[in-house]
């Protein structure tokens, strides 16, 4: 027997998603203006909401306000702007910045650095980094003093640095001792753990770094629950872009934060693993042994 909504739910979901659809219209909008500033009250009109119910709404569809969203667009044409080497200044107004000064407040939450330093490849920024062996192979962890910005798997220690050394190419990378660094090593003990039988670590500090679209993907994976999958378009949908399935795809060969962004959590729409950049196996085990410890109760 097939189940009908009564009159007044069919019309609440039918309202609902209408203003889902201008919600992601809004998006759009955002996407091809990322350097016209917009007010809350602006914003919200153009999807003829209240501020408080489009608020509420763009971050349960995006999972980021909209101020998180507009800051992530023009942080990304920042840094795109600042690897071409021309002027600093330039850079944060063609950026949609207003002022250098509210470029330089919010540096530090976008670039994980100043402009100047993102511009010189991280020159003068500490990174520190540990390894060890794990159940799952050679893992290593880097952090700023904002959190982790690298955890991947390699052969070894020194192709892992070289790979950090990549994305910050003169910063200060400074080797940690896992037997005398507490911080550093509470982190490793909770990876290594996760990674022996699939149980949940605690919520990790982490320094996330990437475009208002890769942030967005990256959020909502932090969500998925351990020992559930979702498929590219799955998540495509959830963060209002169903049509960005190859893009998502792409942020996720992007995380540089492995385990604590889980993209392993996410397969093709045919059940299928996808890719996984540090290996299939690797991909299956950590989805098994998820399931594994939330069907023993652990999860």
């Amino acid at each position: 027997m097939t189940k009908t909504l009564n009159p007044k739910a069919a019309s609440a979901a039918s309202a609902a998603s209408a203003a889902d659809a201008r919600i992601r219209a809004v998006c759009r909008w955002l996407d091809a203006h990322p350097d016209t500033p917009q007010s809350l009250a602006a914003l919200s009109a153009r999807a003829h909401l209240s501020p408080f119910h489009f608020q509420r709404r763009f971050k349960a569809l995006t999972g980021l306000s909209p101020k998180q969203y507009a800051d992530g667009l023009r942080a990304g044409r920042l840094k795109a702007a600042l690897r071409t080497g021309g002027s600093v200044t330039t850079a944060i107004y063609d950026a949609g910045f207003g002022s250098a000064s509210r470029a330089y407040a919010r540096a530090d939450a976008h670039l994980g650095m100043t402009p100047q330093q993102y511009r010189a490849g991280g020159d003068s920024v500490a990174i520190s980094y540990a390894a060890a062996n794990t159940p799952l192979g050679l893992l290593m962890i880097a952090a700023t003093d904002r959190g982790l910005c690298f955890v991947q798997f390699g052969d070894g220690v020194g192709a892992l640095v070289k790979r950090l050394a990549q994305e910050y190419p003169r910063a200060q990378l400074q080797r940690r001792d896992l037997a005398k660094d507490r911080a550093f090593s509470a982190w490793m003990r909770a990876l290594t753990g996760y990674l022996e039988d699939g149980r949940p670590h605690a919520a990790l500090p982490v320094d996330l770094q990437g475009t208002a679209f890769q942030l967005k993907v990256w959020n909502y994976l932090r969500r998925i629950p351990a020992g559930q999958v979702k498929s590219y378009a799955e998540v495509a949908r959830a963060i209002g872009q169903p049509k960005a399935v190859r893009a998502v795809g792409s942020a996720c060969a992007r995380n540089r934060v492995g385990l604590v962004i889980p993209c392993h959590r996410v397969i093709r729409g045919d059940g299928g693993l996808g890719g996984y950049r540090w290996g299939l196996e690797r991909k299956r085990t950590l989805i098994d042994r998820e399931r594994a410890a939330r069907g023993a109760g652990r999860g």
